[in-house]
């Protein structure tokens, strides 16, 4: 790893300039997150990708949010258009082990798809369980509104990803269901009481807290830290995330760059680090903006580098199955839909 800082970086486009090559050699990020902007074509996919690590000079994690629905990254010609995971739940509420099945095959095939580009962690399970009227930034993302479904929907979803070699994100801990503002823009404020959040919000967390990583929310819930989200809040970090739910892995930040954070990205990134968060998230690949990040944040050490270390020692083996059938079952599980 080379010492390298508690941080997740874009780029700018489809490959690196030699600015950010420069940036990232010197810099050394943990890892590397991809979007839109940075997908064309397979072969451009795979070269982004290895020149990524060769700027950093190790095999470091790739990051994509390749959930299906609204948001998947990499999305046709290149990829089949998979289904949201409010679809995958619609299948789980007629008929339990349909449901769990069309999530790990979905999940299994994100695998098949990513690795051949040298992506190796998807930004997925989404635990979040949505309420009535609450932001459609979660939305049809979720497998239901209810926690088991969400819980048993989203192991399901892991367990395909890791049969894969693909390391699974949960998303956004502990919850961010019940936002009714959009956090890209906004800052959702939760205001229900602690008892409500235990038995809505928590228990898909608490039952997959022995997952490697996780990335946090930007929701503030006045029961438990009126001032702060909880991606800067060390009384949810550290009373919630980490006592409570009991989650033991690598914490990312929510992207730096979303309006629901106050401040400059300065400031931003040393408050989730002043938090308890493991890992800077930044998504945009704006140079001026990583400089920021960079100047704030610290080379990994201590249990967070011990949690770093865990998530490289834990990538999963991949199985042998075959995609040609996987696909085929997965496609006939929609057609009869």
């Amino acid at each position: 790893m080379n010492e390298s800082k508690a941080m997740i970086l874009g780029c700018s486009g489809l490959s690196l300039t030699p600015e950010e090559k420069a940036f990232y050699k010197a810099e050394r990020p943990w890892g590397f997150i991809l979007f839109g902007r940075n997908i064309s074509e397979p072969q451009q996919i795979a070269g982004l990708v290895a020149e990524m690590r060769e700027s950093v000079g190790w095999h470091a994690p790739v990051l994509i949010d390749q959930e299906g629905g609204r948001v998947q990254r990499i999305r046709p010609p290149i990829l089949q258009h998979y289904p949201s995971g409010q679809a995958l739940g619609d299948i789980y509420r007629r008929n339990r082990e349909q449901g769990l099945r069309a999530a790990w095959l979905m999940s299994r095939l994100h695998a098949f798809d990513l690795l051949k580009f040298g992506i190796n962690v998807d930004c997925l399970p989404v635990l979040d369980v949505p309420v009535e009227g609450s932001s459609s930034v979660i939305g049809n993302r979720a497998y239901g509104g209810d926690p088991k479904t969400v819980a048993d929907m989203g192991r399901a979803a892991a367990e395909g990803l890791k049969a894969g070699g693909v390391l699974p994100v949960m998303k956004h801990i502990p919850g961010h269901g019940r936002g009714f503002a959009d956090s890209h823009h906004e800052l959702p404020v939760v205001t229900v009481s602690r008892d409500e959040l235990e038995a809505h919000d928590f228990p898909p967390f608490i039952a997959m807290r022995d997952e490697l990583a996780a990335m946090t929310c930007h929701v503030v819930f006045t029961a438990i830290d009126p001032d702060n989200p909880a991606t800067t809040s060390s009384k949810v970090i550290d009373g919630v995330i980490r006592k409570r739910i009991g989650f033991k892995g690598l914490l990312l930040s929510d992207d730096t760059s979303m309006n629901a954070l106050a401040g400059t990205i300065s400031e931003r990134a040393a408050n989730i680090i002043a938090g308890g968060c493991d890992i800077v998230l930044h998504c945009n690949g704006h140079m001026d903006e990583m400089r920021q990040v960079v100047a704030n944040t610290p080379v990994l050490a201590h249990a967070a580098l011990e949690r770093a270390n865990a998530v490289l020692a834990g990538f999963p083996k991949v199985d042998q199955a075959d995609e040609a059938a996987i696909r085929a079952e997965f496609d006939g599980m929609f057609a009869t839909v």
